[in-house]
């Protein structure tokens, strides 16, 4: 593998210079980059989060119950 140092600026210049087809897979590129990095925050968020108590069936019956005795509001 050769490595070439160019600055940013040369880097979007070569970019430009591209086909638009080749234009289109660089861009793709990058948004998948940008969508894994935030993918793997969100994920690291979520992580990071306490576990969250386990609903059961009863629970459910029980709130779906609660709220049909509440009065109904018109």
């Amino acid at each position: 593998m050769i490595s070439v140092p160019i600055t940013l600026e040369q880097l979007i210049q070569a970019v430009r210079q591209l086909e638009p087809d080749d234009r289109a897979r660089v861009a793709n590129a990058l948004v998948e980059l940008d969508l894994r990095s935030d993918l793997t925050a969100l994920l690291t968020e979520l992580y990071t989060q306490p576990p969250v108590d386990e609903v059961t069936d009863d629970d459910i019956m029980a709130e779906v119950n609660a709220v049909r005795q509440q009065p109904r509001q018109a």
